[in-house]
């Protein structure tokens, strides 16, 4: 697929309608609320994107492509690490899954935290690649931070009772594996953009999850 800043936008489009059809779903399920947040997020994650290649482009003004790649860093290396995993435990059911979780949780704040800092320290580029953008930032033990990203954002996807929400987490996993040996500097921009369009496994979810809440459920032991 051949990513770009229309690309972007319309895909931010879709994830956002997503993301109102995962709210019209969460009826009185309040421990559900930040994971159906999460698609309307990424949904404009994308769409700062495309301000971002217009930056680039010439076709927006500096400043504005300066502010949304800001904008985009935050949410992809400090938003994210943290907000899912904490998402996930939320609407756990299982007390020793969500237990489990706590080391997912902190470990995403310790990262998203981690980043922040490099973030501020700068200095931030984007630069046009083939078919993405190329993020950088200043980072020390860059493989250890990524890998701690990884474990944060998809071990309490796999430690879920849900059973499909662990098979998002495996999804999640595979297409990391497969956009690293694909790109080492589009990763950021391509697994946002992964992230983005899997959204519809979280409305999904927010569909369908309670109606299988016993039935679609992992054994307790781990």
């Amino acid at each position: 697929m051949c990513y770009s800043p229309q690309a972007d936008l319309v895909g931010g489009i879709v994830v956002g309608v997503i993301g109102v059809d995962a709210l019209r779903h969460v009826d009185h399920r309040d421990d559900h609320l930040a994971i159906a947040t999460l698609p309307l997020l990424l949904g404009a994650h994308q769409i700062v994107e495309a301000f971002v290649w217009w930056g680039l482009q010439g076709h927006v003004p500096v400043s504005v492509g300066r502010a949304a790649l800001w904008i985009y860093l935050l949410i992809a290396f400090v938003a994210l690490p943290i907000g899912i995993p904490l998402a996930v435990r939320a609407f756990e059911p299982d007390r020793r899954r969500r237990w489990l979780m706590d080391a997912f949780v902190a470990m995403g704040i310790a990262v998203g935290l981690y980043l922040f800092i490099e973030i501020l320290r700068g200095p931030i580029e984007a630069r046009l690649g083939h078919y993405h953008l190329a993020y950088s930032a200043p980072m020390s033990h860059g493989l250890l931070v990524t890998s701690l990203y990884v474990a944060a954002v998809c071990g309490a996807l796999l430690l879920s009772s849900y059973r499909h929400v662990v098979i998002f987490g495996i999804a999640n996993l595979i297409a990391v594996a497969i956009l690293a040996r694909l790109t080492i500097d589009g990763f950021a921009s391509l697994w946002c953009a992964y992230a983005a369009v899997a959204s519809g496994a979280i409305a999904a979810h927010m569909r369908w999850g309670k109606t299988v809440h016993e039935t679609a459920r992992v054994p307790t032991a781990v």
